[in-house]
């Protein structure tokens, strides 16, 4: 390996490093938004943070620039991981609301949509998948 690889190498590990501790930020803006009962932010800060952890990981093995996209699913195929069943069926879900939250066909609906229950529930599956995509950062 050769200086200038390794000085590729390093600075993808701290991109990647970057991604993640705005992934944190962005959680805990989402538990913030959701302490401010503010449901269908706290959804999209759920993503957000789910989507800056994906590139995070890209970034670290792939040795490139994300691609500038939010779909979480395509994120997770380009990193090649295999998340456990239960917690890809959560990016399935966090992937289909997404758009609604950040772009509502009509705000009362949407408020309906996301009870306080409904939001906690994605809010907690949000902590256990970053810290699953921890894991798989350090795994590197």
């Amino acid at each position: 390996m050769n200086r200038e690889q390794i000085n590729t190498d390093k600075r993808n590990i701290k991109l990647a490093e970057e991604w993640f501790a705005q992934a944190g930020y962005d959680f805990k803006t989402a538990e913030a938004m959701f302490n401010a009962r503010r449901y269908i932010y706290t959804v999209f800060m759920c993503h957000l943070s789910i989507e800056k952890a994906l590139k995070g990981l890209l970034t670290q093995r792939l040795n490139n620039t994300p691609p500038k996209v939010h779909n979480l699913i395509y994120l997770i195929e380009r990193t090649g991981i295999t998340p456990p069943e239960n917690l890809m069926e959560f990016v399935i879900q966090l992937n289909k609301v997404s758009v609604p939250t950040r772009y509502p066909e009509e705000l009362k609906v949407l408020i309906k949509d996301y009870s306080r229950q409904r939001t906690n529930d994605i809010l907690k599956s949000t902590g256990r998948l970053l810290r699953w995509l921890k894991k798989e950062l350090k795994k590197r």
